[in-house]
């Protein structure tokens, strides 16, 4: 209640509306140059909550890490084929199959295998506002969408 009544005004009660080709496109360490992932919901239009997509053909992966900040959850796009890893345990992870809850501050990864496709969206729930600081790791890649292939 504290991150809404101190959040600006202008973003409270808002409806947001965004084209996903418009959704800004990052990289991190942790993903190959093939990787293309995009912020779908930043930081700052929902108190302590982030969304964005992972997108590759195999194979590919993303490499471990761990964040003790949020609470993840991923949700399987289309013709999502990808193996996720947490801890000492594994899933295969399809497309609409389920909502993936990540736990908090395992460290986990996700594989996909040659011919075949990760897509998949991630959604973060920040435990506090400080720890919003996770996102500085994506690292904004260019914008011009002939580059940047879907």
């Amino acid at each position: 209640m504290e991150d809404l009544n101190n959040f600006p005004k202008e973003n409270k009660y808002k409806l947001f509306f965004t084209r996903f080709e418009d959704c800004e496109p990052y990289t991190e360490k942790i993903k190959s140059p093939n990787t293309i992932s995009r912020t779908v919901l930043h930081a700052d239009i929902v108190p302590r909550v982030s969304l964005g997509t992972v997108e590759a053909m195999g194979p590919d992966k993303v490499g471990a890490h761990k964040h003790p900040m949020l609470e993840r959850f991923f949700l399987g796009l289309s013709n999502n084929d990808i193996t996720v890893y947490a801890d000492d345990t594994f899933t295969e992870f399809k497309e609409y199959s389920t909502l993936l809850h990540i736990p908090l501050g395992s460290n986990h990864s996700v594989t996909v295998d040659e011919n075949k496709k990760m897509n998949y969206m991630w959604m973060d729930f920040f435990l506090t506002k400080e720890g919003q600081v996770w996102l500085k790791t994506h690292q904004p890649i260019s914008t011009d969408k002939d580059e940047i292939q879907t």
